[in-house]
């Protein structure tokens, strides 16, 4: 393309077929998604090449697609272009209405209590919307918020990759959870201490699992797990039925477990710090105007306290 050149030699089309390919890894897994051909793609990437003038991927039949450094670069810059391009065409059908979708990533422990005022409230406020929602912990959230793959997570107050901006919607300190009929259950709060020789449920998800070792850490004490589970109510439920005691930081309106077994919930003694929950979006592009809506509807609710 020549530098006087005031239109591009490339389309919106090669971009986005370079940035599916580099996605999904090979011509033919995206050429699947998008339901096109395969040739239709590598045709489209070896068009772009010689627009830019760059050797963008490495495709090797065996090995799928590869990106050199410049393929990098150019995937980097394509992404809030075609986004800008989608929220173009999608703000000229909306008549100013809030119009679109959103994807909503959420750990699988936060779902119970952030997803139904969104999908029941926001919903009833921007029928023309879209919700998506992702569940996925931690470790999922990698890359996909700077991709724009995900508009909003919810998430603990963690280490997330990369450098989303958040705010903060409540915070609650961990508890201990106890079957009703259990001695402990008798007392206003539980210390650690007493804790340590009994029999542990974990909740294994990060970040969970690593927030309740670091409670015992801190205090130069080693549980004893007896189970490790990666399902909220499962911790609940083996508690419940008297296998072990549980820490947790969620707090339903439910005191009993999923199989109708009442729950006693304590506070830990010496109290423990509380446990952010924030919403995070990307810093790398502004948010569409349904995003941020999002974002102050979810701000805005009244969200748990402590108990």
């Amino acid at each position: 393309m020549s530098p006087d050149s005031p239109i591009p030699d490339f389309t919106l089309r090669q971009l986005a077929y370079l940035v599916a390919a580099a996605d999904d890894g090979t011509i033919a897994a995206a050429a699947a998604r998008l339901h096109v051909s395969a040739s239709a793609i590598s045709d489209a990437i070896s068009e772009l090449e010689r627009s830019l003038g760059a050797h963008l991927a490495i495709r090797r039949r065996a090995h799928g697609l590869t990106l050199t450094s410049a393929g990098a670069h150019v995937v980097a810059q394509a992404r809030p272009l075609l986004a800008a391009a989608r929220e173009l065409a999608t703000s000229l059908a909306a008549d100013g209405a809030l119009v679109g979708p959103i994807t909503i990533a959420c750990f699988p422990t936060l779902a119970p209590t952030i997803l139904p005022p969104l999908l029941a409230g926001f919903a009833a406020e921007h029928p023309g919307v879209d919700l998506r929602v992702v569940e996925t912990t931690q470790d999922g959230l990698a890359g996909r918020i700077e991709s724009g793959e995900i508009d909003v997570a919810f998430v603990y107050e963690t280490l997330v990759p990369g450098n989303p901006r958040r705010r903060r919607l409540y915070a609650l300190p961990a508890h201990v959870v106890l079957a009703a009929d259990d001695p402990l259950a008798a007392q206003p709060t539980v210390r650690l201490e007493t804790l340590v020789d009994r029999d542990l449920i974990l909740l294994d998800a990060p970040p969970s699992s690593e927030h309740t070792l670091s409670l015992f850490a801190a205090r130069g004490l080693t549980p004893r797990i007896r189970q490790r589970v990666r399902s909220y109510e499962a911790v609940r439920t083996l508690v419940g039925r008297g296998l072990g005691y549980g820490i947790l930081v969620q707090r339903p309106a439910n005191a009993a477990s999923y199989e109708g077994f009442p729950l006693a919930l304590r506070e830990i003694e010496p109290a423990v710090g509380p446990v952010g929950v924030d919403v995070l979006w990307s810093a790398d592009a502004d948010a569409p105007p349904r995003v941020r809506a999002l974002i102050d509807f979810a701000t805005s609710l009244e969200w748990p306290a402590p108990r």
